[in-house]
């Protein structure tokens, strides 16, 4: 959340030519990404990101949307695991909008929320980041530890820009920090410390690899075990997007009414969009909540 703050800040306060770009999201996206380029200043426009009917990315639509766009507009991505809808594009497609936005000319903001937590690899998490870089985009990067480090509370991440060399490093630096002095002055150091540490330590930095592949690991599983349980309570639906969706969540493709009776009638909650917290999925509840989805399914079709 402070990183990309900082960042709709920046883009307002120094955008070439004095001029305040349109941020596009994709839609659908995390619901603050909307209200925190809205009070930096910005307007916010859409663009094509999921497809309803096969439960996965529209990249035609989102090329189209992405290219329809004025030339040097901004374009906000996720990095890994889009949340809410756990559809990432391949890395062939990242190659296909990497090439149309450097032929608009736009400027990307990557946010990353859950690198390791979508295929247990920080490093193949981060392919779509490493790939913009590479090809040449000057990226602005909005990370978050809160969720691969464990450190929710501790208000812990990190902004970061790819500028041309150091002496441009330097001068953004100087402006960023005068944005930061009247909003917060000073972050709190103890979530930053702990990560060094751990990322500054060989045999910390292996145990946090592990770990993360552990927990991603384990989502992987229970999307698995939620198909496997839908089947058995009866469904005879393709609910194979599950396992094809990647990072903490799930799109499931449950109507809102639908999700308002599994609160109503089974006390299982989500939110009305449809989208189901894969870590709160587990070895003893997962028949529960497959049971209850079919039984909504056939409640209110």
């Amino acid at each position: 959340t402070g990183a990309l703050r900082i960042c709709g800040e920046f883009i307002n306060k120094y955008h070439p030519g004095g001029t305040k770009p349109d941020v596009y999201v994709p839609n659908p996206t995390w619901g603050n990404h909307i209200p925190i380029m809205e009070d930096s200043g910005l307007k916010v426009k859409k663009y094509r990101y999921y497809d309803s009917k096969t439960n996965g990315v529209d990249i035609n639509g989102m090329l189209k949307d992405i290219d329809d766009a004025p030339d040097g507009s901004v374009m906000l991505m996720h990095v890994c695991a889009h949340n809410p809808t756990g559809a990432d594009p391949t890395l062939a497609e990242w190659e296909d909008i990497s090439k149309v936005c450097k032929k608009k000319g736009h400027f990307i903001v990557m946010d990353s929320a859950y690198q390791g937590f979508a295929s247990g690899d920080p490093d193949v998490d981060a392919a779509s980041l490493r790939m913009f870089v590479e090809q040449g985009h000057q990226i602005a990067l909005c990370q978050s530890f809160a969720k691969n480090f464990g450190l929710y509370g501790h208000r812990v991440g990190t902004f970061s820009i790819v500028c041309d060399n150091a002496e441009e490093a330097r001068k953004v630096e100087s402006q960023l920090k005068i944005l930061v002095r009247p909003m917060y002055s000073n972050p709190p150091i103890q979530g930053a410390n702990i990560i060094n540490t751990i990322l500054e330590d060989e045999a910390l930095t292996k145990q946090w690899f592990d770990d993360v592949e552990t927990m991603a690991g384990r989502i992987i599983k229970m999307r698995q075990s939620l198909t496997d349980a839908l089947v058995k309570a009866g469904s005879t639906e393709d609910w194979g997007h599950i396992n094809k969706q990647i990072g903490m969540f799930c799109f499931s493709g449950l109507t809102p009414e639908q999700c308002d009776l599994l609160a109503s009638d089974h006390s299982v909650y989500l939110t009305r969009n449809g989208r189901i917290s894969m870590a709160g999925v587990t070895t003893g509840n997962v028949e529960y909540l497959a049971n209850a989805m079919v039984g909504v399914r056939k409640k209110a079709p």
